[in-house]
């Protein structure tokens, strides 16, 4: 659709899930890489990267779990107007946050070039493949006709069932339920690496279901993560999420679906392999 419309560079978050990045491609979309700050999106390269598009996860990216503060905000905003270019907002787990209520959306402050996407995988399950989008008013006939045309329509019963469940509060309740035990295993992996493994410091811990660390230099990410799987343990590397050209090596924790007791004996399974590359 973006493609049909007439744009012609998509620029992506680096290091971000390069699924999407292909997809782009395959479309006939030019892709760039924008670094990520700990603010968020490097606006500053973007503005260098003759994007007309932007593909940006604002409430909390990844991998490195940066947020983007204001001045980032209104910087993608600005650069809309200047350069009549669109911000594609994926606010795909926004709603846990460990530090304060949810952040609002950037769609809220420019309507008319900022797409907002949500989805129900991180905060109900992957399996329910419903997501949804709220489009400036010029991209929502386009859009629905290419909905149609690629799958003739999402599930009705789905749609009708979390409607339902919406409607009657249900949604909220169980986003309460479920964040003090995100918040715990947030806390248990935090803690347990502080206490095995404290040059591992994790960085984007205020929300979201992942963290990461960057690694010290005396290890790869390579041997880490193979150290780690002979011990019946599966961690992951940032070489898959770079863009433009590797950067610095790091690790990935998702904890969404474990238990406490499952982290701790990771961290500790991790801590192992770490102390036998050490000692070689």
């Amino acid at each position: 659709m973006l493609a049909a419309a007439g744009y012609r560079r998509l620029a992506v978050e680096d290091p971000s899930d390069n699924e999407l990045r292909d997809v782009a491609t395959k479309a006939g979309l030019e892709t760039v890489g924008v670094p990520v700050l700990e603010t968020g999106l490097d606006v500053e390269a973007l503005e260098r990267s003759g994007a007309d598009a932007v593909v940006a996860t604002a409430a909390h990216q990844f991998p490195t779990g940066a947020v983007a503060s204001a001045q980032t905000r209104a910087g993608l905003v600005a650069w809309t107007t200047k350069h009549d270019a669109l911000v594609i907002e994926d606010d795909y787990d926004a709603e846990y946050r460990y530090d304060r209520g949810p952040i609002g959306a950037i769609q809220g402050l420019a309507p008319e070039s900022v797409v907002y996407a949500g989805t129900a995988s991180k905060t109900l399950a992957p399996g329910l493949r419903l997501g949804w989008l709220i489009l400036p008013s010029r991209l929502v006939e386009p859009m629905s006709t290419a909905k149609v045309i690629d799958d003739r329509g999402s599930p009705v019963f789905d749609q009708l069932t979390f409607a339902d469940f919406v409607a009657r509060g249900e949604f909220d309740r169980h986003l309460r339920r479920m964040w003090p035990r995100y918040r715990r295993l947030r806390d248990t992996l935090v803690g347990r690496l502080a206490e095995q493994v404290p040059d591992l410091v994790p960085i984007g811990v205020s929300a979201g279901l992942h963290v990461m660390t960057w690694l010290p230099p005396d290890l790869t990410e390579a041997a880490v993560t193979d150290a780690a799987l002979e011990r019946g343990l599966g961690v992951y590397g940032l070489a898959p999420y770079w863009v433009e050209k590797a950067g610095p090596e790091g690790l990935v924790f998702g904890y969404g679906s474990l238990t406490e007791p499952a982290v701790v004996d990771g961290i500790d399974l991790l801590a192992d392999a770490i102390g036998s590359l050490r000692r070689r």
